[in-house]
């Protein structure tokens, strides 16, 4: 009897070790089942996103030339994922503003014989070239994604940040109408009759003249946009952007003799942005 009693004891007792045991080894494995699985439709979802044209990606980069309605620019955009639809950006830009009075000009000297001798073309009555430098934030928000990978993506794209202009005084070569020596002179009080005297103007005195003699100007600009990605595959980014621009800086920037300055500006634009996905 006392032999039954210490075998269903001994029994028993094994029986729990060995329940707590296998529930001791089972509980650490569960969780990580559930995180492999979890994992695994995760990625299962991802690839079935990619399949249907979704742009799945954590980062991008992308160049751009822009055409601006008062200039153009050049620009290099970082974007960093955030969602499935929506991505952090970053971006510098680089260009000039010009005025719509603008009008080339060009001129030329009579050698005789049939000969003539052409000058630099210039902007009659251009006074500063005005550049700009900005750096912004913003973000891309997913409107429309691509209905197959060889469809087009639609992102409304906002922001702003901080402008820096520079305004480059203008220089013209004209002809002294006494000595006929020829000249670089920019736009002032003592030089307006010469500067506005088409007659002594032999042409424009060439890019790099003045740069030395600029004004920085600070200001800050916002912008919202519409980019149409077309690239054939997720991982290239190729896309068409249009969209509006304003800008406003701490004083007025005078680049024609005779027309209104201006302290803010807003224009609209045309870029064509090339980069890829990671």
């Amino acid at each position: 009897m006392v032999k039954k009693l210490f075998f269903l004891l001994f029994l028993s007792t094994a029986t729990v070790i060995s329940f707590a045991q296998t529930t001791t080894k089972s509980s650490p494995e569960k969780p990580k089942d559930v995180k492999k699985q979890e994992r695994k439709d995760r990625i299962n979802k991802q690839i079935k996103m990619e399949e249907e044209g979704a742009l799945v990606y954590s980062k991008q980069s992308a160049f751009g030339f822009k055409f601006n309605t008062d200039g153009w620019g050049l620009s290099y955009e970082h974007g960093k994922y955030k969602t499935i639809t929506q991505t952090n950006l970053w971006w510098v830009e680089m260009g000039e503003r010009k005025s719509p009075k603008e009008e080339k000009v060009s001129t030329g000297q009579d050698l005789g014989n049939g000969f003539i001798l052409l000058g630099n073309p210039y902007i009659f009555g251009k006074r500063n070239n005005f550049y700009f430098l900005k750096a912004g934030l913003g973000q891309q928000k997913l409107i429309g994604g691509k209905g197959n990978k060889n469809g087009v993506a639609v992102s409304a794209i906002y922001g702003g940040g901080l402008s820096l202009g520079y305004l480059k005084p203008y220089y013209i070569s004209v002809s002294d109408a006494v000595t006929n020596n020829v000249t670089d002179i920019k736009y002032s009080d003592s030089t307006a009759q010469q500067f506005l005297d088409p007659n002594l103007i032999n042409g424009g005195s060439g890019f790099t003249k003045g740069f030395t003699e600029g004004t920085f100007v600070p200001g800050a600009f916002g912008k919202l946009s519409l980019r149409f990605d077309y690239g054939r595959y997720n991982e290239l980014l190729s896309a068409i952007e249009v969209g509006v621009n304003a800008e406003y800086y701490s004083k007025k920037m005078p680049i024609m003799i005779n027309n209104p300055e201006k302290q803010f500006f807003f224009n609209a634009f045309v870029a064509f942005e090339f980069g890829k996905r990671k």
